[in-house]
């Protein structure tokens, strides 16, 4: 796997288990954004993009959170929706969006994003630091067109 570019977001909070977001350019082609670095027992681990699981209201078919008692559209009572489990017998209200397909890949990833996370914290003591993170936007992976006039 061809990890070509890696950008941190540092989170100054250290009251949260979430220490930065990321993102990873793949074969300088293909980004991947809000992969998450949080603080776990053996050191910080690598949280992939995820969205929020939501059940449709039966009256108007608005999404709602798996866990809503009111539908956030109409208002109307919804029926308990059964929280899906993992392995572990934990709730599953998150889906990842983009994920590694096997451990291998996974260790790649982390093993380089926590590589870039300490450069970055390193980086961060420096005066007038910024950090690259917020410079990525959709149209920094558009080319560059001139502006008709």
């Amino acid at each position: 796997m061809d990890i070509t570019e890696v950008r941190i977001k540092l989170i100054n909070d250290p009251s949260e288990r979430l220490l930065a977001f990321c993102s990873i350019t793949l074969g300088g082609s293909f980004v991947v954004r809000d992969l998450k670095i949080i603080v776990g027992p053996s050191g910080p681990f690598v949280a992939m993009p995820s969205r929020k699981l939501s059940a449709h209201c039966p009256a108007c078919g608005f999404k709602n959170s798996l866990r809503a008692v009111y539908c956030n559209q109409c208002g109307k009572k919804q029926a308990e929706t059964p929280v899906p489990r993992d392995a572990e017998g934990r709730p599953r209200l998150y889906a990842d969006i983009a994920h590694p397909i096997n451990a291998t890949a996974r260790e790649a990833i982390q093993q380089r994003i926590v590589k870039e996370y300490e450069a970055e914290l390193e980086r961060a003591k420096a005066p007038g630091y910024a950090s690259r993170y917020d410079e990525i936007g959709d149209e920094d992976h558009r080319p560059h067109r001139p502006s008709a006039g």
